[in-house]
């Protein structure tokens, strides 16, 4: 029999900066779950041995807690596996709150042993893409500790590999995921992980037909950079941004001159990199367009080389939109093909369209299992990174990918009730898990693909589209919105969208109260993890669709120039979407304080904003030039509102309490 307490040493001759950080990890973990004692506790000892890369094995051995693997991941591994297993840390014990309660000591049974298995996938992580929430908070005043528990968190789940954040942030994390022990890759759109050639030199055309030695000087420096590391090279060329590169360069107008391009570039890339690291991986993202070029056949790519197919952004392996060009075009190898194939997955997406960013992927776990077995069965098992944005609104399905990078498939059933006990305990988890099934079911679907069902940015970016195009031209449709509404009005389109907004504020408003009345069952650390995942994120939908279905009733008052009624459900609009912003903030307790503050990109303060401009831009089409027959109309009594011997008696009023004597009256 072994005992873990504080007491407890963690020994070793095995030194790397890896294996370190987890050790000191582990030992936090121990001082976190154990009380002071004199008793003296069994020694932690890590042993080489000969086996597979990443594999481990934990047993007791004289007394000893023994820790034998061959390299960094598998004393990694197993050092997060007695944390896991021995001390009851949780995967996602930082992102969850989970409530440790310390005890005297942990008996380990004199007979215990654990062999881990192989990986169902060889490289597996995360994307940290989109990080606005990450990019600006702090804990402890440390900016550094976010992206600490990030590579932690995706080592525990038994990641592997990392692209640490977008653009500048790529560059800053990369020595931190590295020293813990993951393998460093690169976004699809910085080839290389090398700098942006728009940022190198601001003042020069980002053309590879005008400026190719400084391009390549941009890969050799990063090259040289990462040489020492642990990399993936991701190979490949696309825009200065999240954009073909012939956008912004007229020469390539044809299929067959991009294609031509990207793979001469490709394959300088690739020598570029042996040339540095003869046994180097390499991978290319076939990805949107490059997947068109490359099954048309305008795309030739070295061999051995890692194809990374992508899903669209909502979970299904197709090619994803862009704008309004949507070709669905399956995105997975011919079963059978050689060579070597991987996938980009989003459990997070941001396309300015429908996808989801602040709230969980609006598709199933039994539509998300069906796309991933296919992709096994596909052969596309060497390489998954998933897009994990900041990580917080989407723990569900990234605890449910990384049991399915383990094992090859998860039990659903099974693996949601484990979740539920893990994390909200042991009471009521019928009727949590309900309202976590209950979450799918409600997904407004916007299309008719069983993948198309909206994310939270539905109801904000597509009712700012609809409220700039209304400003600028009623007499024109908005073109931004063909994707979904190839209708011939904007007052066609305002139909459309309000029809599918007042039934998913009619759905999400049952739901909300579903989860309230779960909530309101629930104590302690349960509730207040409730209320910060599952019943916020009810919150956000409600509050959102509600706001949208008003942002629609108040475009069509408009168009029939009933503008004071469009100026009042506009106020109502605002008023919701800034409930939706203020129930973010309303999380943010403890080490959460301002997590939520730089939500940027859905950005629901954004459109109660662009609705202040609504109102300002209604109020002048009704009450302008003068200003003072609305403000009449609300504030005075029927029979000095008759009388005209003086416009106003007071100053003008502003918009938002314009709005509060409107709500009063109509509300």
């Amino acid at each position: 029999m072994a005992v873990l307490n504080r007491s407890s040493r963690i020994e070793t001759e095995y030194r790397s900066k890896a294996v370190a950080w987890a050790i000191k990890n582990l030992k936090r973990d121990i001082q976190k779950c154990c009380l002071e004692t004199e008793k003296e506790g069994c020694v932690i000892s890590l042993k080489r041995a000969a086996m597979e890369p990443e594999k481990f094995r934990v047993c007791v051995s004289g007394g000893c807690l023994m820790i034998l693997a061959s390299e960094d991941r598998g004393f990694i591994y197993g050092l997060y596996h007695i944390s896991k297993e021995l001390l009851g840390i949780q995967v996602f014990w930082f992102w969850n709150d989970q409530k440790i309660v310390p005890q005297k000591e942990y008996v380990i049974p004199k007979d215990y042993s654990y062999d881990s298995q192989r990986f169902a996938v060889r490289y597996r992580g995360w994307f940290v893409n989109d990080e606005v929430l990450l990019h600006t908070w702090s804990i402890h005043q440390r900016t550094q500790e976010p992206w600490e528990m990030v590579f932690e968190t995706l080592l525990r789940c038994g990641g592997n590999m990392v692209i640490p954040g977008t653009d500048k942030n790529s560059r800053k994390y990369a020595g931190l995921a590295s020293d813990m022990g993951l393998i460093i890759t690169h976004h699809h759109a910085e080839p290389l992980g090398a700098e942006m050639f728009a940022r190198a030199w601001p003042d020069l055309t980002p053309s590879y037909s005008e400026h190719p030695e400084k391009f390549e000087q941009l890969w050799k420096k990063a090259v040289e950079r990462q040489k020492d590391c642990e990399v993936i090279w991701n190979l490949g060329f696309r825009g200065q941004g999240d954009t073909p590169f012939w956008e912004n360069d007229p020469r390539y107008q044809t299929e067959e001159s991009r294609g031509a391009l990207m793979g001469k570039l490709i394959r300088q890339q690739y020598d570029l990199v042996k040339q540095y690291c003869p046994q180097a991986v390499c991978s290319t993202n076939l990805y949107g367009e490059t997947m068109e070029l490359y099954q048309k056949g305008y795309l030739a790519l070295p061999e051995e080389i890692i194809k990374i197919w992508a899903d669209n952004g909502y979970g299904k392996m197709i090619t994803r939109r862009q704008e309004n060009h949507n070709p669905r075009i399956p995105s997975l190898p011919p079963s059978g093909s050689r060579g070597r194939h991987g996938i980009y997955y989003h459990v997070s997406f941001y396309d300015l369209q429908a996808a989801n960013h602040m709230t969980m992927l609006p598709n199933s776990p039994e539509f998300v299992k069906s796309e991933l077995s296919e992709v096994l069965e596909h052969g596309a098992k060497e390489y998954w990174i998933i897009n994990c944005s900041n990580v917080k609104p989407h723990v569900y399905y990234l605890d449910f990918i990384a049991k399915f990078w383990r094992d090859g498939t998860v039990d659903i059933p099974v693996h949601m009730e484990q979740y539920v006990k893990t994390y909200y305990g042991n009471k009521h988890t019928e009727k949590i898990v309900d309202s976590m099934k209950a979450y799918w079911k409600c997904a407004l679907p916007y299309g008719t693909h069983e993948d198309e069902h909206a994310g939270e940015q539905f109801s904000n970016h597509v009712a700012r589209m609809l409220i700039s195009q209304y400003m600028r031209n009623t007499a024109e449709r908005c073109e931004n919105l063909t994707w979904a509404a190839d209708l011939g009005t904007l007052d066609g389109q305002i139909k459309w969208y309000q029809k599918l907004c007042e039934k998913a504020a009619s759905h999400y408003e049952r739901y909300l109260l579903q989860c309230r009345k779960v909530s309101m069952e629930l104590e302690g650390e349960p509730k207040r993890l409730y209320e910060d995942t599952i019943l916020l994120q009810a919150k956000i939908h409600f509050f959102c669709y509600e706001g949208a279905a008003k942002v629609s009733g108040s475009l069509l008052c408009g168009l029939e120039g009933d503008y004071q009624r469009a100026f009042y459900l506009a106020g109502k609009a605002r008023k919701a979407y800034m409930q939706a912003n203020a129930s973010m903030r309303a999380r943010e307790h403890g080490k959460w304080h301002n997590f939520y503050k730089n939500e940027c990109l859905t950005d629901m303060k954004q459109t109660a904003w662009v609705l202040e401009g609504l109102m300002s831009y209604l109020r002048n089409l009704g009450d302008g030039p003068h200003y003072y027959q609305w403000q009449r109309d609300f504030l005075y009594a029927e029979e000095d509102r008759r009388v005209m011997l003086v416009m106003n008696m007071e100053n003008h009023i502003k918009n938002d309490d314009l709005f509060a004597l409107m709500d009063e009256k109509w509300g």
